[in-house]
């Protein structure tokens, strides 16, 4: 039996200002894809920050590197608004069927910010109806990592409750979540309202601790809800996102390790913690990896979400397969070349297919890790 633990919907997105990477089937280059290219790229950067590695394997830790350091969490953070949505389906505080207008989508959608994202969430509904119900819209943020879906569901659930959401879940050490188009509006509102150059404007977004960037955000995001920007004002605060903007943009992102997002994941993964009714609102977003019929026929359930910025790729999963054996993984990088980032993300979706299948590559990753860890150690 073929083990495939691609979600084959879409295509590979290449990372851009704010490219969320969804399950994605990995078509180009593929054959250059090496799960052993993610091992040796853990090992020869695990002395710094810049890298983290969480493996759950029947509820023994199989591999932790840098497992406390906080990195840049990018759409993988997404998952905590999924269970929130979830949560309040389950208590009726929304209705899934409810009507979301696309219009009021494209309010809050950047071009050419999130890799095509919204676009081919949009170009697969099949409908001319200008009208989806919520569970779409969820779905849209899941699958396809659209950040203006994203952004509608903050302020449809509130960013009170979604942030309270890693407290219940046992979770302290993580930051909090804010909207993700209305801070790329930072650096044009600081240049209009200032009157700064576009040079005092990145010392300034420099110089800005993170909470002061979250208000900014914020302050934003509620004026786009009396007055949406304009297209053309969409068009000229993007203008000023050079790679050195993008980067501060980036480095404000919402933090969290990959300890923390492995206990999501095993509480994902052994729907026992969670109130059932949440788990039916929950595992049809989460688990796209079970719409695949070859996944079905391995495995029992399965679920990630991962992300990317220009410079972060991060991924978080788990998965039961019909032996019973139960897997989390997240893997959080950041401060990648280009270069890296694509091998990374050719190799990603093997590696995980590895851990979860060959206790020969288990073991090796164990091993090759821990050799590491003493050398660096010494």
């Amino acid at each position: 039996m073929k083990k495939n633990i691609l979600y084959n919907r879409g295509k590979l997105l290449v990372p851009s200002l704010v490219a969320g990477i969804g399950f994605w089937k990995f078509m180009k280059g593929r054959n250059e894809a090496t799960p052993e290219y993610i091992v040796q790229f853990i090992k020869n950067n695990i002395s710094s920050n810049d890298v983290s590695l969480f493996i759950n394997h029947n509820d023994e830790t199989l591999v932790e590197v840098n497992p406390n350091v906080k990195l840049p969490l990018a759409s993988t953070v997404k998952i905590i608004i999924a269970i929130e949505y979830a949560q309040q389906a389950a208590e009726g505080i929304i209705d899934p069927k409810q009507e979301v207008k696309l219009a009021d989508l494209a309010k809050l959608y950047i071009p050419k910010t999130d890799g095509g994202a919204h676009e081919a969430w949009l170009s697969q509904l099949g409908k001319d109806s200008d009208i989806v119900p919520l569970r779409e819209v969820v779905d849209g943020m899941i699958a396809y990592s659209s950040n203006a879906n994203t952004d509608y569901l903050m302020n449809l659930l509130g960013l009170d409750h979604i942030n309270s959401v890693p407290k219940s879940l046992g979770i302290t050490n993580h930051d909090p979540l804010y909207p993700i188009y209305s801070s790329l509006f930072i650096p044009s509102t600081l240049m209009k309202e200032k009157n700064l150059t576009k040079k005092e404007t990145l010392q300034a977004m420099i110089n800005m601790d993170v909470a002061e960037y979250r208000g900014w955000a914020l302050a934003i995001n509620e004026k786009w809800k009396n007055k949406a920007p304009t297209e053309q004002e969409k068009k000229e605060a993007m203008k000023i996102m050079s790679l050195d903007f993008q980067r501060v943009w980036s480095d404000r992102l919402s933090r969290s390790t990959t300890k923390n997002y492995v206990s999501i994941m095993k509480i994902l993964n052994n729907k026992i913690d969670l109130d059932q009714n949440v788990h039916k609102h929950l595992d049809p977003v989460m688990e796209q990896l079970m719409k695949n019929p070859n996944n079905r026929k391995w495995l029992l359930h399965a679920g990630q979400k991962g992300g990317s910025t220009a410079f972060v790729l991060t991924k978080a999963m788990y998965a039961t397969d019909k032996d019973g054996n139960r897997t989390e993984l997240a893997i959080f990088t950041d401060n990648l070349s280009p270069s890296n980032q694509e091998k990374l993300a050719r190799s990603l979706n093997d590696f995980q297919l590895q851990v979860l299948t060959n206790p020969k590559f288990r073991q090796f990753i164990k091993e090759e890790v821990a050799l590491s860890s003493n050398q660096s150690s010494k």
